[in-house]
């Protein structure tokens, strides 16, 4: 090659192609330090080879020595060119080392560092002298490779660019495709076809890139550029094999898919353990050849069979990939010494890959755009067919933006009513919610709300709308008389334009509220009435109040699972703190009831007295009657106490046939007093089982007041517990006063 630059006339760049010699091993040092084999006159096994690669029977060594003579000529700034070194080098001339890249050990050897090209400066008086290179290699391949040349230092910049040109340009336009396809990706259907695209031409793009000559004029850090080649390189069968796959989802290329999981894997591994330095990044390429060999020919036969079943677009395809996979082929056997060493084209065949995309890509918007254009004709045609239509449907519409404006409204007040039931603790406190806001959930039709009573009566809780004396809602409902039945509502898509609200509905409209109970099943509570009368004249408003008459119909039945849960909490509450033999508040209640009286009592000032009732000899009793009786006696005793005490005092079955009863604001005397008035009256009351009269049980009663008794009012418990102590040891059917007498 000769490049005519302005200036003085240099020679041309001169490859040096004969001369060579190699011998294996590594020379010893002589005293001064310098290697024995760097002498002319040192004797050795020097073998004649046509160029310094991978000379014969290696047999598993990994040090080698080359020599040549230098030429003669005229250069400006000579350097010795070599296109890459596998792995690691030194150069010595007239026995001083004048060049080395890697680090060389006491055994001479050393670890991968990347493989640039190499730039040798050679001193003016280099011609017709041996030089000579100290090589370790613990890769496939050991020696010099490719291109060995001297050559001027600026020509040598000026060659690398031209010979990098090309890789250069289509590393360009395969990084714009990449930009272009992730930009179109998310507009377009085939978005995941896009992305392979996108895929494969940044990786070609970096590989081009990373693997020209002209990267490290860049910047020159050799192992980083190795690694970016390495990566992209890996993921190029990765994209290659997602494109194909996505093309040919039709045919089911499960080969396909699982050549580029296996890649994927590969790529991760490969790197990551380099990086991680337990693998040097050149071993990983040999193993990654041999997997893309197989897996292009895996894909090669996958697409061969199936080539008269593909389109004519997937079979340019298909004839792009044959051309990029025969060259990268013909490239890994020039890597691997199969074929003379030459500059493959791979970059011409990514190329014409992305060439073949990109024209069926324009094949495909061509397409597209026409058939935009059909669409936009009939799109028009429709356009102008339903323009009538709209307009007739406009006052429709427009009523019907008018109902959902009043439906939100009424949806307002519908979650207004729910919040406000699910803050209600009884049915009783519910329906006195409901009487205040049904009145605006239901307007503006008029209306009754009823409510069960007793038995088979609902009286009327509300009236809204109309005067009493007016109107046609009876102030009672009877079921023995009849009920209305709920209204069965017309749907809203059950109307046309032309059918009015009032021919499809008659009477009275009827909600039942039906509330579901654990002891009596699901119950109709209550029951809302509205007129209708002289409401819906216009047939317009049949479609509009069939949506508020179902809207109505709903919120009512959310009501009622509302009205529900508040009547399951009461049962459930009713379950906790009563006793269900005797229908009296059981230990529990009485535990939290009795903390919280006392703390009262304290801030109030006032006296709390407590009396703790005892069953005489209730277990003889059993015994002698049956449990039932006993049940019985329970519930005789029970009674007297509901009935001898105020509603203020609070009465429970503290367990057993034990009772207390909390007595607020009570002194010493009037808990004595109340105590023997008790025992009294539960001596004279007959106990009826089964027809039969037995004899009255006594009870035993201790008491204790506060302040008289104690200085603190929980102590009450304790100390009434022992009064009844004494009241049983004393003979019992008596009343024992703490710090007292027996009564």
């Amino acid at each position: 090659m000769v490049l005519a630059l302005p200036g003085p006339v240099t020679a041309a760049p001169q490859p040096l192609m004969e001369g060579w010699e190699y011998r294996w091993g590594d020379s010893p040092l002589a005293p001064d330090g310098v290697p024995e084999w760097t002498r002319a006159e040192a004797p050795g096994d020097w073998q004649v080879i046509g160029f310094p690669s991978n000379p014969p029977n290696r047999e598993g060594r990994e040090q080698v020595w080359f020599r040549v003579p230098l030429p003669e000529g005229s250069w400006q700034e000579p350097v010795l060119y070599i296109y890459s070194v596998d792995i690691i080098v030194q150069v010595y001339l007239d026995g001083k080392q004048i060049y080395q890249y890697g680090t060389f050990d006491e055994q001479g050897r050393g670890r991968f560092e990347g493989w640039p090209w190499h730039a040798i400066p050679l001193p003016e008086d280099f011609a017709n002298k041996t030089a000579y290179f100290r090589v370790f290699s613990d890769y496939t391949d050991i020696g010099l490779w490719g291109e060995v040349a001297v050559i001027g230092q600026s020509e040598l910049v000026l060659f690398l660019l031209k010979e990098s040109l090309n890789a250069l340009i289509v590393g360009g336009v395969a990084l714009l495709f990449a930009l272009l396809a992730l930009v179109f990706a998310p507009l377009q259907g085939d978005h995941k076809t896009l992305a392979s695209l996108a895929l494969f031409a940044l990786a070609a793009a970096i590989m081009l890139v990373a693997e020209s000559q002209a990267s490290l004029l860049i910047l020159y850090q050799p192992l980083l550029w190795d690694y970016l080649a390495a990566g992209s390189y890996y993921m190029l069968p990765v994209a290659l094999a997602l494109m194909l796959a996505q093309w040919l989802s039709d045919h089911r290329p499960r080969l396909i898919t699982l050549i580029w999981q296996c890649h994927l894997v590969y790529l991760v591994v490969a790197l990551g353990l380099a990086l991680a330095g337990l693998v040097a990044l050149s071993s990983t390429f040999p193993v990654f050849d041999a997997l893309l060999l197989v897996s292009l020919l895996g894909m090669t036969l996958v697409l061969a069979r199936r080539y008269g079943d593909l389109s004519d677009e997937q079979q340019l395809l298909v004839i792009a990939f044959g051309l990029f996979a025969g060259l990268l082929i013909a490239d890994m056997a020039v890597a691997h010494g199969y074929l003379p060493w030459s500059r493959v084209p791979v970059s011409w065949g990514i190329l014409a890959f992305l060439l073949a995309v990109v024209v069926i890509s324009l094949k495909h918007y061509a397409r597209t755009q026409r058939a935009l254009k059909q669409l936009t004709v009939s799109l028009e045609r429709q356009v102008a067919e339903r323009t009538a239509r709209a307009e007739a449907l406009a006052r429709r519409e427009q009523a019907r933006v008018r109902m959902l404006t009043f439906e939100n409204e009424k949806n307002r007040v519908l979650g207004d009513i729910i919040t406000g039931l699910q803050d209600c603790l009884s049915l009783a406190q519910a329906f006195g919610l409901l009487v205040q806001n049904l009145p605006d959930l239901c307007s503006p039709l008029r209306g009754a709300l009823y409510r069960r009573r007793s038995g088979n009566l609902f009286d009327r809780l509300t009236l809204w709308g109309v005067e009493g004396e007016r109107s046609s809602l009876p102030p009672r409902l009877d079921e023995r008389t009849g009920v209305p039945l709920p209204s069965s509502l017309p749907s809203a898509a059950g109307l046309t334009d032309g059918e009015s609200f009032d021919r499809a509905v008659t009477g009275n409209l009827c909600f039942w509220m039906n509330v579901e109970s654990v002891d009596e099943g699901v119950v109709t509570e209550a029951v809302v009435l509205l007129e209708r009368d002289g409401l819906f004249a216009s047939e317009e408003s049949g479609y509009g109040m069939a949506r508020l008459f179902t809207a109505l119909d709903q919120a009512i039945q959310r009501i009622g699972i509302t009205l529900s849960s508040i009547a399951l909490r009461e049962e459930l509450q009713k379950f906790s703190y009563e006793d269900a033999l005797t229908g009296l508040k059981n230990r529990r209640y009485f535990d939290q009831l009795f903390e919280h009286q006392c703390a009262v009592a304290v801030r109030s000032q006032m006296p709390l007295s407590l009396l703790v009732v005892d069953i005489d000899h209730f277990k003889d009793f059993n015994d002698t009657h049956g449990h039932e009786a006993g049940d019985c006696a329970l519930r005789a005793i029970a009674g007297v106490l509901h009935r001898q005490f105020r509603e203020s005092d609070i009465v429970c079955r503290y367990g057993g046939e034990e009772f207390v009863v909390i007595l607020p604001g009570a002194h010493t005397a009037d808990a004595r007093e109340r105590a023997e008035t008790l025992c009294r009256v539960a001596a004279k009351t007959p106990l009826l089982f089964e027809d039969k009269t037995l004899a009255p049980v006594t009870v035993s009663v201790g008491a204790a007041s506060w302040p008289e008794s104690c200085t603190s009012p929980d102590q009450l418990l304790t100390l009434a517990d022992q009064a009844l102590y004494r009241a049983k040891h004393d003979g019992r059917n008596r009343v024992w006063i703490h710090g007292g007498q027996a009564a």
